[in-house]
Formats: C-alpha cells, structure tokens, sequence
C-alpha cells in the first residue's frame, strides 16, 4: 500500500473522467484502495457495496489478504458471499467464515526451487510460507501482528513433505529482503526465478508475494466471472499497487486510486481519489447515478 503521505502526482481525479456504462460486476482490491490507512471501511463505502448490490452488481473483494484477514469486510459481502484471497490462490466463502471452495496452490518443489535461487541471488532474504491453514515462518522474518504463535522455522523445513502441516496446500510464499528496494528486489526475483512461480508485491517495503504459474488476482476474477457468464468488458476494477495490475489490465474498466503505484497509475484507463477519500465509493455513486 502506498503511504498516504507518500503519494505520486497523478492526472485529473476521477470526477472529470467518464462515467462507464453500468456494470455487471465490481471488483476492488481491499488495503490502500477499499479500506481506509486505519484499515476500516468508511460509512460511505460501505452505504455504496450495498447499493452496488441492490442494483444488481456483483461485488468482489481481490486481495492479498489471507482470509483470516478479512474480518474488515465480511460483514459487507452480499449475495454470493465469496471473496477473491491471497492474489487469486484463493475463493473463499465469507458467509462461512472464510471456507475455501477453490485453491490454487504453489506446488511445494516450485517453492523451494525458489527458495533456493533467491539465497543465491540476494543473500539475506527470509521467507515465510502462506498456507490455507495459516502462515509459517522464517525466524529473520519480520513477524506478523496478527498472527501470534506461527510456527518458526527454515523455509526449506516448512515446505517439506514431512511438515507437520503438509496437507494444508501452499497459496503463497514470501520473500523479505532488508535492504533492497521494492522494485529492483521483484526485477531480480522474477529474473532468477520466474519460471518456477509468479511474482509480484503490495507492500511498500521489499517484501515479496509469489504464486504458482499462471495464479493471479486477474486469472481467478476471470474464472469467477465466466462462471457467471460475464465478460471483461462488464467488470470494473480498483486497485494500487503492483499485485493489481493484471486484474486492472484485464477488466474493462480500471481504476487507479491516487495514491497508486506509479505502474499502476501508468496502466490504468481511470483515476479516482485516495483510499483516504472514499475513491472507490465516488465511482460506485457515479455508476448508479448515471444509469
């Protein structure tokens, strides 16, 4: 997520910009677009989710985020109650407490050839392994808040088979490098190892997401709507950072909010306030005022 009082300059706000045609389905990334810098979801955000859904547009939450994480916005899921997790390894059904009903993992021997060549290439690194079960990690990983309690250990002894938690499938495995910079730490990983897994970040700090080949907020968004039977082109996007881009690519319409990353501000068709600005929200009331 980009800090609030770290933002890029960006074009003209959203409210000079076209309004799309009504869509089918809305979908928007959670940290540094949906939510708020204090991770809440302001009132006026959540007024517009529901008015989205009384109007008969699909909604889906597409995050980074675990599904134990999403406690923030269960409660605003309507309808169908799924929500798109862990950069696409992941739908789960928020209506029942964050219950799987598709995986995509990241085969085990992919990650630990990854594991591997990042030791090679920037020494330093730690990793920590995102299973549907929880999070494992290395003990040079900085640790999570909200995850007391997570068992410490080498990658390699987390990503085997005899782990005590090998059943549960891997969603994604994160790199952490002290010192590098964010882009030039995902240029050199995707370099060394992007055959093995895909790559990608949302953290303002060198902290690395990798997925199994081909796993992607855009891929599982488009599995979720041909389902559906809906096409790109009736999708509406939001999103900040990195992870974002494909889903923004790929659907119809893109957002970018203005605190977003520069690659992202620079792929998107649209702008539209900060996370801190109800952004996303401006452009739902937008939507449902004009059709």
């Amino acid at each position: 997520m980009t800090p609030a009082t770290d933002r890029p300059n960006t074009p003209a706000p959203e409210r000079f910009r076209p309004v799309p045609t009504r869509p089918r389905l809305i979908a928007t990334d959670l940290d540094g677009t949906l939510l708020r810098d204090d991770k809440t979801v302001s009132d006026r955000t959540v007024a517009a989710l529901a008015a989205a859904e009384r109007a008969g547009i699909e909604v889906f939450f597409v995050t980074g985020r675990p599904a134990r994480w999403m406690d923030v916005v269960s409660a605003h899921v309507h309808g169908h109650g799924l929500a798109i997790c862990a950069n696409g390894a992941a739908v789960v059904d928020l209506h029942q407490g964050g219950l799987p009903v598709a995986v995509r993992p990241l085969a085990t021997d992919r990650a630990l050839a990854i594991v591997e060549a990042l030791r090679e290439a920037a020494p330093g690194t730690s990793f920590a392994v995102e299973r549907s079960g929880g999070i494992f990690y290395e003990p040079r990983y900085p640790p999570f808040p909200l995850d007391p309690g997570a068992i410490v250990a080498p990658a390699e002894k987390l990503l085997n088979d005899g782990f005590a938690h090998a059943d549960m499938p891997v969603l994604k495995l994160l790199a952490q490098h002290p010192e590098l910079a964010p882009d030039d730490f995902l240029q050199l990983a995707r370099s060394v190892a992007g055959a093995h897994g895909d790559f990608t970040r949302s953290s303002p700090s060198a902290l690395l997401e990798v997925s199994g080949l081909g796993v992607s907020k855009a891929s599982t968004l488009a599995r979720c709507c041909a389902e559906r039977g809906i096409s790109a082109s009736e999708v509406v996007a939001f999103g900040d950072m990195p992870n974002d881009l494909e889903m923004l690519m790929w659907a119809g319409t893109s957002y970018a909010m203005a605190n977003a990353h520069p690659d992202v501000l620079g792929a998107t068709t649209h702008r539209t306030g900060a996370n801190t600005e109800d952004g996303v929200a401006a452009v739902i009331e937008r939507i449902l005022a004009g059709s």
